[in-house]
């Protein structure tokens, strides 16, 4: 009974359109910030590290190195105050959490880039072709 409820409220919290985005991607996250009655929007470019948590509590790491000194932020994925994310590259890796970028800097520090058209992707694209 109790699970129920609180699924439904979860559920009505969550956002109807998330962009997909993976691990290792690169992303441009269009953040809300309320300072006394003005209301402005900070953008944040960097790495997703990390992606953890489901459903209407589902977080996202996103790291950059500002003037030589890394940078994380952590946003929940539903969040009103996250505007927009916006995919700018995709990011070849093999890790769920990429937290050893957080020991490297320069370009050791940098994810190679996924060329061409993976998972629901390609699969849209075959089916495409095939019609």
């Amino acid at each position: 009974m109790n699970r129920e409820i609180i699924k439904e409220l979860e559920q009505a919290q969550e956002k109807k359109q998330v962009p997909q985005f993976k691990v290792g991607d690169t992303v441009r996250v269009s953040n809300r910030i309320k300072e006394g009655n003005r209301e402005r929007i900070q953008v944040f470019e960097g790495v997703v590290i990390k992606r953890q948590g489901g459903g209407a509590k589902e977080t996202f790491t996103v790291r950059k190195r500002s003037s030589g000194i890394g940078v994380e932020k952590t946003w929940p994925l539903h969040s009103p105050n996250v505007e927009d994310i916006q995919v700018i590259r995709n990011g070849k890796v093999r890790r769920a959490k990429l937290n050893y970028l957080r020991g490297l800097s320069g370009k050791k520090a940098k994810v190679k880039e996924r060329v061409g058209l993976y998972g629901k992707a390609a699969k849209a694209a075959a089916e495409e072709k095939a019609e």
